[in-house]
């Protein structure tokens, strides 16, 4: 009796169903196969296709439509051009309501919107505490928004302040407030220097999941940019952490060398 062929392993199948997405044999908006179809050609147990699927939903391959399959995800990256965002001459536009942000997404074709931000005064976590620089437990405020392209959440924004600097402000409005140059500007807090940290962390809490209204039970990798805001003084005015998830954005940066 001839030997059993040897299975491909679950990462071997998942790179093989990538490649057919990355090659343009499964279109955006496609189905994928059935699950016995799959286990067929790929030899293995209809199990084993489920966990391959999971792989393919958690790195935003595809997405589960109930009651009708597995289908190639069609989705458009936003690029994100951190080298601009914040920067120089801001194209804020109050009359419009359209802030930095906005208009970045809108030079792309995209529709962007901001849901109304929940606005508390809360003790700072251990990490706010070092980003602003003031002891862990020292209360700031929170200002919370999820931004949207085209009508689906692409990312989360939270930002703290000092109490100093945001409270009896526009800070703690909770809408979507534009002002020229930026909150901050506008208050007599204005950014005069940034720095960035951007980190990978797979997958996004439950919390983070919810808020970015992604499927249940599936670990999308997000991507965690950080990004702390200085006074004229040198001291932190605000630290704005972003989630976004990886197959809906692009982080770009633009350097003369």
């Amino acid at each position: 009796m001839p030997p059993r062929k040897k299975s491909p392993p679950l990462r071997e199948i998942a790179d093989s169903l990538e490649s057919r997405i990355v090659s343009g044999d499964l279109e955006p908006g496609q189905q994928l196969p059935s699950t016995r179809d799959l286990a067929v050609e790929y030899d293995v147990s209809e199990k084993t296709i489920y966990r391959v699927i999971s792989l393919l939903k958690a790195s935003g391959q595809v997405e589960a439509r109930q009651g009708k399959g597995v289908f190639v995800r069609s989705t458009q990256p936003l690029e994100w051009h951190l080298h601009q965002f914040e920067r120089g001459n801001r194209r804020d536009d109050p009359t419009a309501g359209r802030d930095d942000w906005k208009a970045a997404a809108e030079e792309q074709g995209r529709t962007a919107t901001q849901d109304p931000p929940r606005v508390s005064v809360e003790p700072a976590p251990s990490d706010v505490a070092r980003w602003l620089a003031v002891d862990p437990g020292t209360y700031v405020v929170a200002r919370r928004r999820v931004r949207r392209v085209d009508g689906e959440p692409f990312q989360l924004a939270d930002s703290w302040f000092p109490t100093s600097v945001a409270l009896d402000t526009d800070l703690m409005v909770e809408a979507d407030v534009t002002m020229p140059g930026g909150i901050l500007a506008s208050i007599g807090h204005p950014q005069v220097s940034l720095r960035d940290e951007i980190r990978s962390w797979p997958p996004a809490t439950r919390v983070e999941a919810e808020r970015l209204e992604l499927q249940e039970g599936v670990g999308t990798p997000v991507i965690r940019h950080t990004r702390i805001g200085f006074g004229a003084d040198g001291k932190p005015v605000r630290v704005m952490v972003t989630v976004a998830p990886g197959h809906l954005n692009t982080l770009v940066y633009e350097m003369e060398v």
